[in-house]
């Protein structure tokens, strides 16, 4: 059951970086102009809302099974999506928006942010990856 439980978090996690990374080309590109702000935002606005599914049923499971320091290691990430997802301003489009992706060096955050994210599931990737290979083990 602990092997099924880190197999299934381990493809949750490369799901999860292969987000980040299409966040970061997505941002990036808006950054030198090929797209507009109108058709980055709707892609990325796409796919807030799986990666905070996506990360939250991670953590969850590793709360129910009792894996105690992967899911204070996945809390404060979860949190942040939760909160970014709930603070979203009346008017905007999502997470993105277009308007005011410009303003206020909101590009430079988001793309600091998903390289954060980036960063950070990679590192769970590895966890994860140990975690398997020891569960695998161990039965």
């Amino acid at each position: 059951m602990e092997a099924a439980l880190f197999i299934f978090s381990l493809i949750d996690c490369c799901a999860l970086i292969f987000l980040s990374v299409y966040f970061i080309i997505t941002l990036s590109d808006l950054e030198c102009d090929y797209i507009n702000a109108r058709s980055c935002c709707s892609k990325l606005n796409k796919w807030v809302v799986p990666e905070l599914v996506g990360h939250t049923v991670v953590s969850v499971l590793m709360l129910v099974s009792l894996h105690w320091f992967i899911f204070i290691l996945n809390l404060p990430v979860a949190a942040w999506n939760i909160y970014r997802f709930i603070m979203v301003p009346s008017g905007n489009l999502g997470v993105f928006d277009p308007t005011e992706i410009h303003n206020r060096g909101q590009l430079k955050s988001h793309m600091k942010e998903a390289m954060i994210k980036l960063g950070f599931h990679l590192l769970c990737f590895f966890i994860y990856l140990y975690s398997m290979i020891l569960a695998l083990i161990n039965d």
